[in-house]
């Protein structure tokens, strides 16, 4: 599968946008891949594919197209948490439901029911935590690269700092993917 020809396909027409969304979701990509190679066990055992972590992580992002966040160059009418959702109707739609559930589910640590209600979230009410070890690799990762920081890798303090905002559940959640990752 071509991610590069399937991002093109949607941001052709923004190049800024683009750029944002392909540099952000290598750096992803990369540190997705470094994990991957770290535990050699899980490709051995099959619980991992190497190219769908890649292509996973290159195209987890592709729904802020959709999104309104000026500063990265998105102009779409949708609020950003929903980036995911939207971003995994697009990968459905071009035939990739697996790689649709990374997208759905990366977005912080994941997001419960009990918080879309709770803070009256503007996306459909499911389960948005990452399932698979795929879907929290990738999730994990995305947590070190922000798209307003191109370049710059963010630090394990400010990432702990910025998951707890979110309450115990959410930094629970990073301990677990901590762990796992690491």
């Amino acid at each position: 599968m071509d991610y590069i020809k399937l991002i093109d396909k949607y941001y052709g027409e923004s190049p800024e946008l683009r750029h944002v969304l392909v540099t952000h979701s290598r750096q992803v990509a990369d540190r997705a891949l470094r994990i991957v190679d770290a535990h050699p066990q899980w490709e051995a055992e099959g619980l991992v594919d190497r190219t769908f972590i890649e292509e996973a992580a290159m195209l987890h992002d592709i729904g802020i197209i959709y999104c309104n966040a000026p500063k990265i160059y998105c102009n779409g009418p949708h609020a950003y948490i929903e980036h995911g959702y939207l971003g995994a109707e697009l990968l459905r739609k071009e035939g990739l439901p697996k790689h649709a559930l990374v997208a759905e589910r990366h977005t912080g640590t994941g997001i419960t029911i009990e918080q879309i209600e709770r803070e009256e979230l503007p996306i459909p009410e499911r389960n948005y935590c990452p399932q698979s070890l795929e879907e929290k690799i990738i999730c994990y990762a995305d947590k070190f690269y922000s798209k307003s920081h191109l370049g710059e890798e963010v630090s394990l303090e400010k990432i702990k700092y910025n998951i707890w905002k979110y309450g115990h559940e959410a930094f629970v959640r990073w301990q677990e993917l901590e762990a796992l990752c690491n």
